[in-house]
């Protein structure tokens, strides 16, 4: 019974495949097809060397984490590609779940992607995925009723007092993934970061961390915020702007075709900019989200599985990606593309903020970082940015110490 069970956890790796090698894709359950006509595509391109075949993950990126880690840890021989969120590039390598990609086949990605996203892919000097796909939060706002853009987040939540009542700025402020991210862009904003830039040691310095915290409690304690900031993810600032009553949302590229589908009248009014700053006149950082094509370590075919990577997230692959999946592109040309223009008239301004775009902290424990953040800074209404600058240095120690949150 042992030996049949181990069997069946690899997949059966002593079989002899019939056909060409079947790669499977390990990668987040995409819901337009997009991902299943890359797939494709780029397995006519192999001409019977290979076929890619997806094997989808859930849509919550913890659910999706928490099934790779299971079955890498396990040595699982099924996962050939890995569709991986851009936080997981440390701890996956660090682990050994993901293969090196070599100079050769690093040296094209590195000079058609954008560097943030080259970044996300690398951890100690090593490339270990090829970038897809990229994201990050624009500031949208009511044409119809903002006259002026704010330069910075004060200006902002003045403007937003002025013209709007409760909820009119829509932001992320429950206690999870979105919270750690907000602060994480104002902290970039404000110049500073969590980590030393070899991800060892907290950094998190006085003047930024405390500017960054303070933008955090004068919204959450403004009259333009909502009154459930302390429970409220990126969906429910989608369906709030959509009803019409808010003038400010931070959010991803999704709202905009959601807006148009479900709300056509505050789309006919609805714009874009880049994120306020926190130190006005200095332009915003703000966190870089997306996929990478990682290379499972223990693939039966690891040569064509680096090969498919890079066709996946090839310009052909990343132009379906945007344009049928409404997934930006890491590869800054496809920004100019006509097509990819007018799934994202916001093309511009977007492919700006990513260039500019910030790491959230690359460590084999940015799980616990991340946790300490969000624990320490919820609800945002009752942050105190000197007694809290403190707290989140000591908690984020402890994450990087693997000591627990205390």
């Amino acid at each position: 019974m042992v030996l049949i069970a181990v069997f069946s956890l690899f997949g059966g790796c002593g079989e002899r495949e019939e056909g060409p090698p079947l790669l499977h894709w390990y990668v987040f359950d995409e819901q337009s097809g997009a991902f299943e006509q890359v797939a494709r595509q780029c397995s006519e391109a192999a001409r019977g060397r290979y076929t890619i075949e997806l094997a989808p993950l859930p849509t919550d990126a913890d659910q999706q984490r928490e099934q790779l880690v299971r079955r890498l840890a396990a040595g699982d021989a099924d996962i050939d590609l890995v569709g991986m969120d851009v936080i997981w590039t440390a701890e996956f390598a660090q682990a050994g779940w993901i293969l090196p990609w070599d100079q050769q086949r690093a040296s094209p990605l590195r000079a058609t992607r954008m560097p943030s996203a080259i970044q996300s892919a690398t951890y100690k000097q090593t490339l270990w995925a090829a970038p897809f796909t990229a994201n990050a939060q624009l500031l949208w706002y009511r044409t119809d009723r903002v006259l002026r853009l704010p330069g910075s987040w004060g200006e902002l939540i003045d403007m937003a007092e002025r013209i709007g009542g409760r909820g009119s700025v829509q932001a992320q402020g429950a206690r999870y993934e979105g919270l750690t991210v907000f602060f994480v862009s104002l902290l970039a904003s404000a110049g500073g970061s969590v980590l030393t830039p070899d991800g060892e040691q907290v950094s998190l310095a006085e003047v930024p961390t405390r500017r960054a915290l303070a933008v955090m409690r004068q919204l959450a304690n403004s009259n333009a915020a909502d009154p459930a900031l302390a429970t409220a993810r990126e969906d429910d600032a989608r369906l709030a702007f959509e009803t019409g009553g808010p003038n400010f949302m931070i959010n991803y590229s999704y709202v905009w075709p959601s807006a148009h589908a479900n709300a056509p009248d505050v789309a006919a009014n609805m714009s874009w900019t880049r994120w306020p700053s926190v130190i006005a006149g200095q332009p915003s950082r703000v966190t870089l989200g997306g996929i990478n094509v990682g290379v499972g370590a223990y693939s039966r075919h690891p040569d064509l599985a680096f090969e498919a990577a890079a066709c996946l997230a090839s310009e052909p692959g990343q132009r379906v990606a945007a344009t049928r999946g409404g997934l930006p592109p890491t590869i800054a040309a496809l920004y100019d593309d006509p097509d990819v223009r007018e799934r994202f008239p916001f093309a511009d301004a977007l492919r700006d903020t990513l260039r500019d775009a910030v790491q959230r902290p690359q460590t084999p424990r940015y799980a616990d970082v991340s946790l300490a953040i969000s624990d320490t800074l919820h609800p945002m209404r009752e942050i105190n940015p000197g007694v809290d600058a403190k707290r989140l240095r000591a908690r984020v120690g402890q994450a990087l110490r693997a000591e627990g949150l205390q």
